[in-house]
């Protein structure tokens, strides 16, 4: 894989560097699989099930060349610069990726080559120097056996190339912290990757989101790399500006994942006017030929396919949650009640238990609250749809399906531990367990509308869930709690739920046969003295359901306002 090629520049030391070919090179998008099902198979047409990205596609980039892939939104771009990468497994695409003439060794090409995604992955608490010296200590190899003098030389030098001393000892930054600028982010981002000193490197839109300046300023960083250091450069590019293009040696347009040019500009320009078009004034040709492969299309699906690829990942994650809860809840049940089974006459502590579990099992739905909170904002804002509408969407979505979790729950833990042996309080326990879980729902999509980000919301949702076990009224009685703090005893959702499940399981008829205390031989405390004991009557079975259901609403209505 590594045949040397003579650097450009005698200047620098010889080093091997890489010519990259991709030959006949498809790749088609499966269909995504939950529980080893693919989901072609609820599709109506075999033609459905999988998506062309690529089709046949060839090119080349060269040491000391800058070859810049463009073409609209979907073409493919991304696609093929990460099989280019060797970031997709070879198993996914057909055709081939040649290494200086040879297949290429994906984990070998990975410690030669430097990949700069799109998206700027930098810690905001660190400066620019101490971010360059954190990759440089994890990625040079020879770091230990040079100590710090080698990493630190290493680094200065990175900061003079990349133009960043003025900026070296200022943090990245944040949205809410502001930190250097976009442009010096984005150089600080490549040199992340540069600090190995890769001779080949990749970017996805490095351009992309800055000002024509800055832009301007990476781009001919790019351009001085490939001319001086004989590095081989392969990047996407969406609009670059008329500077920008000059600085490229390469062109390769997609459209619809087909190769429709591959060479210099000039001969894009050419080929544009043989086919009849006139370049406009103040267009450049990249520009323009993007525009005409967009109307020459007689269908133009891109725009909508991806928009459906985005829907399917959405559609394949609200799933594994789905998926993630309901075996969860059923592997809960099944050894919760080989734990405690057959203990039917001591159950106070499985019931506690049983609470904690259910009210504290809905917290990995937070990630898709906090992103559909920005989602409804920004389109209830635009009208899209009022927020009632989404409510009772989300409603219909959950009912259902947590009340399957219920019965995935109940029907195993129920039987096992040895509960009263009576339907209607198995139909009773089911459903108090299907207000739990509706409750704990609606506690953390109220809570997800107050918080800014994860981490502060599973701190919240930690110290709110804790209360409510502390004031329950189980590890304190309420006789015990202080007066200054007996309001959090009924405004603990610990409560309600914790004595419904006692009143089902000890009240009745079939209550004052159960023995929760011998003496001698004989009971001392059966069902019923226990539940007086504890200040507890039949009829809250219905009140307590009625203040849980007003939580949930009013929780909704919370949300509303928020």
């Amino acid at each position: 894989m590594e045949l040397p090629i003579k650097a450009p520049d005698s200047s620098r030391d010889m080093k091997t560097q890489y010519v990259i070919k991709a030959q006949k090179l498809s790749y088609w998008l499966s269909p995504p699989r939950v529980g080893g099902f693919s989901w072609c198979l609820r599709r109506h047409s075999p033609a459905a099930a999988t998506k062309c990205i690529l089709k046949n596609v060839n090119c080349e980039a060269r040491p000391g060349e800058i070859m810049a892939i463009a073409g609209p939104s979907g073409a493919g771009k991304t696609t093929l610069l990460e099989i280019l990468a060797g970031m997709i497994p070879m198993t996914r695409f057909s055709g081939y990726v040649l290494v200086n003439h040879k297949a290429m060794d994906a984990g070998c090409f990975r410690r030669v080559s430097g990949y700069v995604s799109q998206d700027e992955f930098l810690f905001p608490v660190l400066t620019v120097q101490e971010t360059l010296m954190y990759s440089a200590r994890l990625r040079l190899h020879d770091s230990k056996r040079h100590g710090k003098v080698a990493v630190g030389i290493r680094v200065k030098e990175l900061l003079r190339e990349l133009g960043l001393e003025h900026v070296a000892n200022v943090r990245i930054g944040d949205e809410s912290n502001r930190g250097i600028s976009g442009g010096e982010k984005r150089r600080v981002s490549i040199g992340v990757d540069l600090v190995h000193d890769p001779a080949v490197l990749l970017l996805d839109e490095p351009t992309s989101g800055l000002d024509s300046a800055s832009a301007l300023h990476v781009a001919s960083l790019l351009k001085s790399m490939a001319t001086k250091q004989g590095k081989t450069i392969v990047l996407t590019v969406h609009q670059p500006g008329f500077r920008i293009l000059e600085l490229f040696d390469k062109t390769l347009l997609l459209s619809n994942g087909t190769v429709l040019h591959h060479g210099p500009l000039n001969l894009l320009e050419q080929r544009l006017r043989f086919t009849g078009h006139s370049i406009p004034r103040h267009v450049n040709v990249l520009e323009f030929a993007i525009d005409v492969t967009q109307d020459l299309l007689v269908v133009n699906t891109d725009e909508s396919e991806e928009e459906e690829d985005d829907n399917i990942e959405e559609e394949e994650e609200e799933k594994l949650l789905f998926l993630s809860r309901t075996l969860q809840a059923l592997l809960a049940g099944i050894v919760l009640g080989t734990i405690f089974m057959n203990a039917a006459s001591d159950s106070i502590g499985f019931f506690a238990f049983s609470l904690t579990f259910l009210l504290s099992s809905t917290t990995e739905g937070l990630p898709i609250y906090l992103r559909e909170r920005r989602i409804l904002m920004r389109e209830t804002s635009r009208g899209a749809y009022r927020i009632s509408s989404y409510f009772i969407s989300n409603a219909m979505v959950f009912i259902p399906f947590l009340l399957f979790v219920a019965l995935m729950y109940a029907s195993p833990v129920y039987w096992l531990v040895g509960l009263k042996r009576d339907v209607y309080t198995f139909l009773y326990f089911t459903m108090l367990v299907w207000i739990v879980v509706l409750m704990s729902n609606s506690l953390v999509a109220c809570l997800s509308a107050l918080v800014p980000d994860f981490i502060m919301g599973t701190s919240l949702i930690a110290g709110v869930v804790g209360s409510f076990f502390l004031f329950s009224g189980y590890f304190i009685s309420r006789e015990d709690i202080p007066r200054y703090w007996i309001f959090m005893h009924y405004l603990s959702l610990f409560k309600y739920p914790f004595e419904c499940f006692v009143l089902n399981e000890y009240g009745g008829e079939k209550g004052r046969q159960i023995c929760l205390k011998m003496v001698d031989g004989e009971c001392y405390v059966n069902g019923e003295e226990f539940l007086k004991q504890q200040g507890l009557k039949e009829s809250q079975k219905w009140s307590h359901i009625v203040v849980m259901l007003s939580f949930i609403i009013g929780t909704s209505g919370s949300i509303k306002e928020n």
